[in-house]
């Protein structure tokens, strides 16, 4: 590979292995669960978090490069590029599927954080209550199928879920969260933000019944948002 192309994996590695600080940061993950991936830019490649190693041990070396089917490339995997790669997540696969389906998709974030994956429990989505809701995901999280992990049948779930949805987060059932964005930064920001009004309305449904917002103040805000908020 040129010097070039080595020059964005190591600047990709760094930004993956400091975003997972922000998963610890926010209380998104316990041990070793949960992983942030992103898309090498002009390259058919990715990177993410190797298996089971342990957050306050990460470092922008262990970083695995992989291709858009979770396979480690040889420079990575054989130590041509500094020390042999760790293994992959085991979230790969799905990470992977993603990437190769959704074009305009950067980064991809997994987490087991609580109160998202007690909605993911009961395969229920979180319905669009807040404006916070509305500005981030333009309406409802909504809830993928049961899948194993293993292959990219997870991958294939939130392909299938999210592919007509404003929304950048689904609830795989029995499993977690999953999020998505233009870069990992902004998976990141999905993620945070699921757990947030997943907390949120769940607090307010033991209070009594929320109230739904109505579809075109939805769009309305959502508009806004993604168009015309923030600088």
């Amino acid at each position: 590979m040129s010097t070039g192309i080595l020059d964005t994996i190591a600047r990709v590695r760094e930004e993956v292995c400091a975003l997972h600080a922000e998963l610890t940061r926010y209380e998104l993950v316990v041990w070793t669960a949960g992983n942030v991936s992103a898309r090498v830019p002009g390259h058919e490649l990715m990177v993410i978090k190797p298996s089971g190693v342990s957050y306050q041990d990460l470092t922008p070396e262990q970083m695995v490069v992989t291709d858009l089917y979770g396979v480690p490339v040889p420079g990575d995997a054989t130590g041509e590029w500094g020390n042999p790669a760790l293994s992959p997540s085991s979230d790969t696969a799905a990470h992977a599927y993603v990437y190769r389906h959704m074009p305009e998709v950067g980064g991809v974030v997994h987490t087991h954080s609580t109160y998202a994956t007690a909605w993911a429990a009961r395969g229920e989505s979180i319905p669009c209550v807040l404006t916070m809701m509305s500005d981030e995901f333009g309406g409802s999280i909504p809830v993928g199928p049961f899948a194993l992990i293993g292959d990219d049948s997870i991958g294939h779930g939130i392909v299938e879920t999210l592919k007509n949805s404003n929304s950048p987060a689904v609830l795989m059932q029995n499993h977690g969260p999953f999020t998505i964005g233009k870069d990992a930064k902004s998976a990141v920001k999905a993620a945070v933000m699921c757990e947030e009004v997943a907390r949120t309305v769940h607090i307010a449904r033991q209070l009594g019944e929320p109230i739904a917002i109505d579809q075109s103040h939805i769009d309305s805000l959502y508009a806004r948002y993604q168009n015309v908020y923030g600088q």
